[in-house]
């Protein structure tokens, strides 16, 4: 199986083959032109590969190899396998190299500038990346792909304000809407605002969310959220019926927030009309709300409670390890908690359990995450289906 130092061996040897080409070339000049003979630097060149110093030889082959409009693209491959394998030091120091030559083109200039700011990011070099990147993004042939990649490292660095502004030069020059990842941008310094106590910037940046999106759900959320913090339960539960309405994903971020609000203020009969309206209007939402119950713990609300039953009654996988009908049965004759006893386990071990999933890449959770960590994508994570149950339940046995 080859390894790395084959791979290394083998890019090396695409210099070698690069120095004798060029040697070919300039034999074909005039005498005075032509450079001395490279046959003994092939021969130094060879006898580091061979002996596997390969930073002598990488070394000794950058010096002996001329950057013209004949090996600049061999360099360029070099350097990228190079990044492409790990070797970032290496990639490094070969655009490093480029870009020192005097007489390189604007064109072959910002290629290298380009190259070179990918390694500092494969690297981990976010602030020498994003300088290069925003040398480039101010005018070049890579300006859309700067912007782009600009964007990445605000987000990894959490410079919202500085991600809107590229995000929003990216719209105009790449022809593309960003609407959603801007207004997420939005949504992030909406809930640093509302955690340092500035409700005011919060909801302002909310209101920019919201201008560019419209129907954001986070930015629905985001409100909800200022709402509650602020005591205006009115329009906090307003929100929070809105958003359980209109989407299904969020009724585990909304439910909870909205049995909580009611229960303090001691209105339980307004909160099972509304959940019973909720679930005659969305019938299929019943599975969600019980399942959200029971990941939360939450019980002693009728409808809800029905919901639970409901639900693990028809959920096949408990039939294997529990007589869910024998126990509600018994239950009904003696008033005993044997049915809240096995909710209540269930509950414990869910909490241990992803309750979300990446629709994009799979990547599982605990807590929504409006950014797949994973895949780097906005909004794609979802709740946890019943089937996340196999993996409670096994794990429980084994443990």
């Amino acid at each position: 199986m080859p390894t790395d130092s084959t791979f290394l061996l083998a890019a090396l040897f695409l210099l070698l083959a690069a120095a004798g080409w060029a040697m070919g070339r300039f034999e074909e000049r005039d005498e005075e032109d032509a450079p001395p003979p490279l046959n003994i630097d092939y021969l130094k060149g060879l006898n580091f590969l061979l002996n596997e110093q390969t930073d002598q030889a990488l070394e000794h082959f950058l010096k002996m190899v001329r950057v013209d409009d004949k090996t600049i693209e061999t360099h360029f491959a070099l350097g990228s396998l190079f990044r492409r394998r790990g070797e970032v030091d290496r990639a490094i120091r070969i655009h490093q190299n480029i870009i020192a030559r005097p007489d390189l083109g604007a064109e072959q200039r910002d290629q290298a500038l380009f190259s070179l700011a990918k390694d500092y990011l494969a690297a981990g070099l976010l602030d020498r990346a994003e300088s290069v990147f925003t040398r480039l993004a101010d005018g070049s042939r890579y300006q859309v792909q700067a912007l782009e990649l600009l964007c990445g490292i605000y987000e990894q660095e959490r410079e919202w304000e500085k991600a809107i502004d590229a995000g929003q030069r990216l719209e105009v020059l790449g022809g593309k809407s960003l609407a959603l990842q801007i207004a997420h941008y939005y949504c992030e310094l909406a809930e640093t605002a509302a955690s340092a106590g500035n409700y005011a910037a919060a909801r302002q940046y909310v209101k920019n969310a919201q201008a560019g999106r419209p129907r954001t759900m986070r930015g629905a959320l985001t409100r909800a959220h200022i709402a509650r913090d602020t005591d205006d339960h009115k329009t906090a539960l307003k929100l929070y019926h809105r958003i359980i309405d209109e989407n299904t994903y969020l009724i585990a971020e909304a439910l909870p927030e909205i049995v909580a609000i009611y229960t303090r203020e001691k209105q339980v009969a307004e909160l099972e009309e509304a959940l019973q309206a909720l679930l005659a209007k969305h019938p299929d939402r019943a599975s969600l709300v019980a399942y959200t119950a029971i990941v939360n713990d939450i019980g002693g609300i009728p409808v809800i409670d029905e919901c639970v039953e409901r639900y693990m009654l028809d959920e096949p996988t408990l039939g294997e390890f529990v007589d869910l009908q024998q126990i509600t049965e018994d239950a009904a004759n003696d008033g005993d908690s044997a049915f809240a006893k096995v909710r209540g386990a269930l509950s414990k071990l869910a909490a241990n359990t992803p309750r979300y999933q990446c629709q994009e890449c799979g990547f599982s959770s605990q807590r929504l995450l409006w950014q797949c960590p994973s895949c780097r994508d906005w909004e794609t994570q979802r709740p946890a289906s019943r089937v996340q149950f196999d993996t409670v339940l096994q794990h429980s046995i084994t443990n």
